[in-house]
Order: C-alpha cells, then sequence, then structure tokens
C-alpha cells in the first residue's frame, strides 16, 4: 500500500527564519518555494534521500498551519506516505475504519494528489497520503 514516506511536514512561522537553519547550519538545499492557495501555506522541500523535509508556513491567521502553531509551537506537523493509487487506498483505509480528512484525493504541493488521515484513527499522528503524477 505505501511505497515509500515521501516527506515529513514541518510547521514553521517563517520559512526564511527556517531555512537559514536547514539549508545554513545543515547544508540542506532547496529549489524553490511554493504557494498552495487551497492550503494556505508556503512551502519550500528539502531533500534527503528518497525523501524530504517539507516547510510549512502558513499564509492566513486562519490557515490549518498557523492553528497548529498557535496551539502546539513549531515542529513535525505531519508524516507523509507515496501511494500509488490514492483514490482507491482512501476506499481500503475507510473500509478498515480509519477515519479520514479528506473523503477525496485533493491537490497538494508539486502536483500531488493528497489525502489526509485523522490522528484519531492512527495513534495521534496526522498522517498524508500523496500519489504524483507521472
Amino acid at each position: 500500500m505505501f511505497k515509500k514516506i515521501d516527506h515529513i511536514g514541518v510547521a514553521v512561522k517563517k520559512l526564511e527564519d527556517s531555512l537559514s537553519i536547514f539549508q545554513g547550519a545543515l547544508g540542506m538545499n532547496y529549489s524553490e518555494i511554493e504557494e498552495v492557495p487551497e492550503q494556505k501555506v508556503k512551502v519550500a522541500c528539502l531533500p534527503v534521500g528518497e525523501s524530504k523535509i517539507e516547510l510549512l508556513e502558513s499564509t492566513s491567521p486562519d490557515g490549518n498551519i498557523a492553528r497548529y502553531i498557535e496551539k502546539r509551537g513549531e515542529g513535525i506537523h505531519h508524516i507523509a506516505f507515496e501511494v500509488d493509487n490514492l483514490k482507491a487506498v482512501l476506499e481500503d483505509l475507510k473500509r478498515k475504519g480509519i477515519q479520514l480528512i479528506d473523503q477525496e484525493p485533493r491537490s497538494g504541493a508539486d502536483g500531488a494528489l493528497i489525502a489526509f488521515l485523522h490522528p484519531k484513527s492512527t495513534n495521534g499522528v496526522l498522517i498524508e497520503l500523496c500519489e504524483h503524477k507521472v
């Protein structure tokens, strides 16, 4: 079902500040900052082997990332797994009793289709599923 860990999402207050740490001190590079208006975020992806770290800055005070930081502070927000057929995986997980945040795939960063699983069904971990278009 899951092919690999696609990325680890990290909620940050300011991308520029976080990039100075991840890029400057840790030597990680990123290619661009992408805005995803539907999710009210700006995203910088830093490759690490076959996976990446995804830094997420809210573009709106009512965005999910802004609310997350307000409640919990900056830090790991979610773990994302790559799948081949997101719609089929969602149907399978729903049949197995997993609570879905997204009933249908939606657009995410880097042109991927994404969907989230509710942390109440996954031991408190917010899980994102990603299907990359070929």
